[in-house]
């Protein structure tokens, strides 16, 4: 019973962590319809500069914040100087997405080197938290937890803002949003900013569970695709749901049967987009 019980957390909290990389990847590819490559590197960029920060003793909410700004920085400078100068050409965006990712990761090779960085969590989720006869790593809990208020903030954000409201419009017609005054290159820019920042805050708080390791971004964006393909291209519900499916996919097709993790993994998506291309909740704006 331990087993199914530890596994359920693990996946829960895998699916929480899959929840703010995709939502941020779901929101450019629905508004601006980039498949945005380097949001894997985002997000090994956000493990690593929370790894450095906790290793130098700046604590872990702080490495935690230094990780979203960084990522948002350079986010919106990847927009701006970058996929904006390539606006209309979606082949030479993804192109160009592709090689950042590369660039990043060789950076991250070369500033933090090859071995893996393990990240202390907070001393007070250190200790395993205890309910009946099961004990469970608290820092899991945690993440679980941090994972749905965030989701709920980006509900409220894109559901019950004007902000949201312009975000929305945008992902159903850009054109009508332009002709009704919204500014796209400003909305392109807020969009993307919090989309990288999301990967960050996402390797960030994932790196006392994952650890910083060369090659993190690789295994995070192609989970992200999955999630996204299977949810729905702009469907914050669609993200949701899909994320926490693949999260349990994952860890369960991972401890029963190893070899075959990624054909379990990649099957329901196929079964899924054969019957349904659009995704499982695609059309849907929530």
């Amino acid at each position: 019973m331990q087993f199914w019980i530890t596994q359920t957390l693990n996946s829960l909290a895998l699916g929480g962590l899959l929840l703010l990389l995709s939502s941020g990847f779901a929101l450019i590819f629905g508004l601006m319809r980039i498949a945005n490559l380097t949001h894997g590197a985002l997000f090994m960029t956000g493990a690593y500069v929370a790894a450095s920060m906790v290793r130098a003793g700046w604590g872990f909410a702080l490495a935690v914040t230094l990780a979203a700004i960084t990522t948002a920085v350079v986010g919106g400078l990847i927009e701006r100087l970058v996929l904006r100068r390539l606006s209309g050409n979606a082949q030479a965006q993804v192109l160009a997405t592709l090689g950042l990712s590369f660039i990043a990761a060789d950076a991250c090779l070369v500033i933090w080197g090859g071995d893996p960085i393990p990240v202390t969590p907070p001393a007070f989720l250190l200790a395993p938290a205890r309910l009946l006869d099961f004990s469970f790593p608290s820092y899991r809990l945690a993440v679980i937890l941090a994972a749905v208020v965030v989701g709920a903030l980006l509900y409220w954000l894109i559901e019950r803002t004007r902000v949201g409201a312009r975000i929305r419009a945008g992902v159903d017609d850009m054109q009508m949003a332009r002709a009704v005054g919204i500014r796209a290159s400003v909305l392109f820019t807020s969009v993307f900013c919090l989309g990288a920042m999301l990967a960050g805050v996402g390797g960030a708080i994932g790196g006392p569970m994952l650890s910083a390791y060369p090659g993190l971004d690789g295994d995070m964006l192609s989970l992200a695709l999955i999630v996204v393909i299977l949810g729905g291209v702009g469907s914050l519900l669609g993200t949701l749901v899909a994320s926490f499916i693949i999260g349990f996919i994952y860890t369960f097709g991972t401890a029963l049967v190893p070899d075959l993790a990624y054909v379990i993994l990649f099957l329901p998506m196929i079964i899924v987009l054969a019957f349904r291309p659009s995704g499982l909740f695609g059309g849907a704006r929530a």
